[in-house]
């Protein structure tokens, strides 16, 4: 690892999870990386966890937007890798993070969603594949940049949904992402929970709405209120 990075993590009542992250994240610990995790007001002893690993934790309004640029304020690294709860870097994260904010300020990771059902590798495929060509990333693809670059495109906008987009247009004009082939692996189990097709199409039908203009905040109710 030749840049100092900070791994920031959103969380909000990820107990179930948020063990086995941190313990995924600590060979990247040991080789220097910061992890912080942003509690966006857990009350099933996430943040107790997050305490128990030795990590940073630090508190922020709800919200993945407003719970990541707090990570970004308190973050020493020249570098910063903003990670859901319930996505997996790879061994090499911080050597490939390195090598590719070397030829770009900005990135994300190929992913593999782990699932069950042929549709969810459909999905990771297709999302792999829309980011190369748009090159706008998602959150489930471990979006990274250098600091600079993070601060000069507003960091992420206060809106409740599409943020990860929103921020990827900003980067954007400050040059191509970097896509790279290593995979992180993410949960597919907000997709399972709600029925994969289902999901699929909800989400195909916001983002349409949201590069047409539509207001984010109606998106995220549309989003909320997925059958249970």
């Amino acid at each position: 690892m030749t840049l100092s990075i900070s791994i920031v993590v959103p969380v909000l009542d990820e107990a179930a999870v948020l063990g086995t992250a941190l313990a995924s994240l600590a060979p990247l610990a040991a080789a220097g990386a910061e992890v912080i995790v942003v509690d966006g007001g857990s009350r099933d002893g996430t943040r107790e966890i997050a305490e128990e690993r030795g990590c940073r934790v630090v508190s922020a309004p709800r919200g993945r937007a407003a719970q990541m640029n707090a990570g970004a304020r308190v973050a020493r690294g020249d570098a910063l890798v903003f990670l859901h709860a319930d996505t997996r870097l790879p061994e090499n994260a911080l050597d490939a993070i390195s090598a590719a904010l070397a030829r770009s300020s900005w990135g994300r990771f190929d992913v593999t969603i782990v699932g069950k059902g042929w549709l969810l590798a459909l999905v990771a495929t297709m999302m792999n594949a829309r980011s190369r060509l748009t090159g706008i990333a998602t959150g489930d693809q471990a979006m990274f940049g250098r600091r600079d670059a993070f601060e000069r495109a507003g960091g992420f906008p206060a809106i409740p949904l599409m943020e990860d987009v929103a921020l990827s247009r900003a980067l954007k004009k400050l040059g191509p992402p970097a896509c790279l082939e290593d995979r992180v692996a993410t949960s597919g189990r907000r997709w399972e929970k709600h029925g994969t097709l289902r999901t699929i199409l909800l989400m195909w039908r916001l983002r349409a709405a949201y590069a047409m203009g539509a207001d984010p905040r109606s998106l995220a109710r549309a989003y909320d209120a997925r059958p249970r």
